[in-house]
C-alpha cells in the first residue's frame, strides 16, 4: 500500500474527537506530501533541525506541526519563532530556558508536559510525584501555555499498557478538574503505532503513528 492509503486506512480507524499525528521523522518531504494527499493534517518531528527544514519547505500547506523529541535546552532558542506544539517539556529546567528565550521575544509557548509514566531510566519525562514541580513552574511564567500531557509507554502487552493509559487519563483528569495558572488540560498526548487503539480506549484524544502510515524506518 501507498503512504496516502496507509493515511487514508489509518484516519478511518481513529475516534471522533482524537487528533492523528503522522510522526513524519527520517521520513522525505515526498511521503508527507503524500500523507496530507490521504487527510493527515497533523505531523511530528523529534529533531529541532529537521522540524524547521520540512517546516520551511511545506510552508505552503496548511499543516499543524509537533515537536515530539526530547527537547535540549540549547535547541528551545531555534522554535522561538515557529508555530508548533511542543510534547516533551519534562523538567524546571527547560520550562526556565522556554520562559527565558520565547519571553525575549515576546513569543507564546504551546506544550505539553511529559510523563515518564513506566518509570524508565531509558526515557525522558517527570516522574509522576515530582509533576507539580513544573506546574509551579510554568505558574511563576507570562510565555507558557500548557495544553495537556504526553506519555511514551513501555514495550508491554496489553494489560499492563492499558494500566498505564488509564493512570495517564486519572492524572489527566485530576488535572483539569484543579485550577492553575497558565494550565488548560486540553490534550492527552499517548499511543503509538502498536498500542494507540489501546490508548484511544482508555482516553486518549491524540496519537502518534509513524510506521502504520509511512513504514519501517
Amino acid at each position: 500500500m501507498t503512504v496516502k492509503e496507509n493515511s487514508i486506512e489509518t484516519l478511518n480507524t481513529i475516534k471522533d474527537g482524537v487528533t492523528l499525528i503522522g510522526v513524519s521523522k527520517t521520513k522525505p518531504v515526498e511521503m508527507i506530501k503524500e500523507a496530507f494527499d490521504g487527510g493527515i493534517r497533523n505531523f511530528g518531528e523529534n529533531k529541532v533541525q529537521d522540524l524547521i527544514a520540512k517546516m520551511d519547505i511545506l510552508k505552503d500547506y496548511p499543516i499543524k506541526w509537533h515537536f515530539i523529541g526530547h527537547l535540549q535546552k540549547n535547541k528551545v532558542k531555534y522554535l522561538v519563532d515557529r508555530e508548533c506544539l511542543i510534547h516533551s517539556i519534562d523538567s524546571v529546567d527547560l520550562v526556565r530556558e522556554i520562559e527565558k528565550k520565547y519571553g525575549n521575544k515576546g513569543r507564546s509557548c504551546r506544550g505539553l508536559i511529559q510523563i515518564n509514566i513506566g518509570r524508565e531510566e531509558s526515557k525522558f519525562g517527570v516522574l509522576k510525584e515530582d509533576l507539580y514541580d513544573i506546574i509551579e513552574e510554568v505558574e511563576k511564567s507570562e510565555f507558557i501555555k500548557i495544553e495537556g500531557l504526553m506519555a511514551i509507554l513501555p514495550k508491554e502487552n496489553e494489560e499492563i499498557l492499558r494500566k498505564y493509559f488509564k493512570d495517564m487519563k486519572n492524572t489527566f483528569d485530576k488535572l483539569s478538574k484543579e485550577s492553575f495558572k497558565n494550565i488548560d488540560m486540553k490534550f492527552l498526548s499517548m499511543g503509538m503505532t502498536n498500542d494507540y487503539l489501546y490508548a484511544m480506549d482508555e482516553g486518549s484524544n491524540m496519537v502518534r503513528v509513524g510506521r502504520k502510515i509511512f513504514g519501517e524506518r
